[in-house]
């Protein structure tokens, strides 16, 4: 892991701070409703397949930049759905202590990307 760390590029390390985020506002906004997580699949499948056809992927089916096609519109969709109604301006939570959380865990990681970059 350290070592894959260290050759990490901007692009990388911004989609990880994406990541971050996401799992950040699952687990502080997480809501078990069925229809929420059925509907984010069923949009992700749906928008996965043809941005899956839009870059002409079906060369190669399975890889990690497939699997992001298809794990986007569903973060996307599920992020929307589980901060519908919470206060959030844009994609910030406006409980301070939550957004603190988010914003230092995504500062964490690029902190130690960046030093295993230097070390």
């Amino acid at each position: 892991m350290g070592s894959k760390l260290s050759r990490m590029d901007f692009a990388t390390t911004v989609l990880c701070c994406y990541l971050i985020w996401y799992l950040g506002v699952v687990y502080l906004y997480f809501d078990a409703t069925r229809s929420i997580w059925l509907n984010s699949l069923g949009i992700s499948a749906i928008i996965g397949f043809a941005l899956l056809l839009s870059v002409g992927g079906m060369k190669r089916f399975w890889s990690w930049q497939t699997a992001r096609l298809f794990a986007m519109p569903f973060c996307v969709s599920s992020f929307s759905a589980l901060i519908k109604g919470r206060g959030f301006v844009l994609i910030f939570p406006s409980n301070t202590q939550h957004l603190k959380l988010l914003v230092g865990a995504c500062a964490l990681f690029v902190l130690v990307v960046q030093l295993r970059k230097r070390f």
